[in-house]
């Protein structure tokens, strides 16, 4: 068995979970990427290479019910089972009844209502600077799945308070390094879900909508259908995951846009680059920096001339996939972003059985806000230079990104970018 020493890997895990390291912490990434696999603690193998991260995200005997673990914790307050922590057959019955919902014909068909809701919403930024996640990032994501799930408007709001919490459940329980989350919280925010969805649901057997519960409700595959439990946690999960993730990722995109001036002026110039942002965001500075994964067996980690590790039944595998984005061995001088790079090799939607749902909804959403939000700077700049002292408009940071306190959900929690 490799043992990580105290000093190394272990001081740069320990680094990793310091809020001092939430601006950038690919410097410590890199680190414990070179030291990868390594055991950081009893039950807990640390996995950093792409390569690596890629066979154990493939691997059907790794689990992905992270109570399996052997230092697994308790769930706090009522629980819903979502296909996101089950394994086959539970996973692949589950993902069958709502992967039609998401096909890419289905999730085509929404682009003109997305970008009317960007309009919409940048065209309430009529000042000289932009607060990028209250404006855009945030409420287009949670506008167009609560549309999709049948969400009244009103009550959206609840779902910001909700969500915040439960998106703590995300965060990694290290042991020893990482506790985890304060269980109170997110058990009343689950619990307000399932009372809130349990309510939902019984409204649309009683009058099927045009909306995305009803058609869950509505789905069989033969006889099969989802239980009333199975339907709670399905829609808690797309809720949920469909808007706090890509809250991130156009969050550093623009991000990264504005920091890179001429990579903004390439997108300015040619809209159809929106997807190569995307791509290389997710490669770059992925929203989920982790996940996880349960040892069912015994079996050897790591590569010929490199380290390498034994991992028990019952492991902890924590998959640092924000590492796995940067290996100079798949990309290129990978530290720098370049939109026109093509990183299909990316983990961050994950890979095998548990590769995003929403993947495609999430690229169609930060394609039309990037291009928009493109579009909105270009014009501030054509205004800047036909304005009468000449200044160009060229968008800037107003002030350093506020990232959000989570270390595996990585965004800003705020983003002020002066337009013109």
């Amino acid at each position: 068995m490799t043992t990580a020493a105290a000093t190394g890997p272990i001081a740069d895990l320990r680094l990793l979970v310091d809020p001092a390291s939430r601006a950038d912490p690919y410097p410590v990434l890199h680190r414990l990427r070179a030291a990868s696999p390594f055991l950081a603690a009893p039950g807990l193998v640390v996995v950093a290479r792409h390569a690596d991260c890629d066979r154990v995200l493939r691997d059907p005997t790794v689990s992905s019910e992270r109570e399996r673990g052997r230092h697994a914790s308790a769930p706090a307050g009522p629980r819903t089972r979502n296909f996101l922590h089950l394994d086959p057959p539970d996973h692949t019955r589950l993902r069958r009844l709502v992967t039609r919902a998401f096909a890419p014909r289905v999730v085509a068909a929404l682009e003109p209502r997305i970008r009317l809701i960007v309009d919409q919403l940048l065209a309430a930024a009529v000042g000289p600077s932009l607060e990028v996640v209250s404006a855009l990032a945030y409420p287009l994501p949670v506008r167009v799945i609560c549309e999709l799930l049948g969400v009244p408007l009103a009550d959206q709001p609840l779902f910001h308070r909700w969500s915040a919490e439960l998106a703590r459940s995300l965060e990694p329980a290290v042991p020893g390094l990482l506790a985890p989350p304060a269980a109170a919280p997110i058990g009343r925010a689950r619990a307000h879900f399932i009372g809130y969805f349990r309510t939902l649901i019984a409204a649309r057997r009683a009058q099927p909508r045009d909306d995305l519960v009803s058609r869950l409700i509505q789905a069989r595959d033969g006889a099969d259908q989802l239980s009333e439990g199975e339907l709670v946690a399905t829609c808690v999960l797309l809720l949920t995951g469909g808007h706090e993730t890509t809250v991130n990722l156009i969050g550093n995109a623009i991000l990264a846009l504005v920091r890179d001036p001429a990579q903004l002026h390439a997108l300015q110039a040619d809209p159809a680059l929106a997807a190569g942002v995307i791509a290389e965001t997710l490669r770059h500075d992925p929203p989920v920096q982790f996940t996880s994964r349960v040892a069912t067996r015994a079996f050897q980690l790591g590569q010929a001339g490199g380290a390498r590790v034994d991992v028990a039944e019952g492991d902890l595998l924590l998959l640092l996939l924000a590492a796995a984005g940067r290996d100079p061995t798949v990309f290129d001088d990978p530290d720098r972003f370049d939109l026109r790079r093509g990183a299909t090799g990316h983990l961050a939607f994950s890979a095998g059985p548990h590769f995003c749902l929403g993947a495609a909804l999430a690229r169609l959403e930060g394609e039309l806000a990037l291009t928009a939000f493109a579009a909105l700077t270009a014009q501030r700049s054509r205004d800047g230079r036909s304005s009468r002292d000449g200044r160009s408009g060229q968008p800037r940071l107003a002030a350093a990104p506020v990232y959000r306190p989570t270390v595996n959900l990585r965004g800003p929690a705020e983003l002020h970018v002066v337009l013109s």
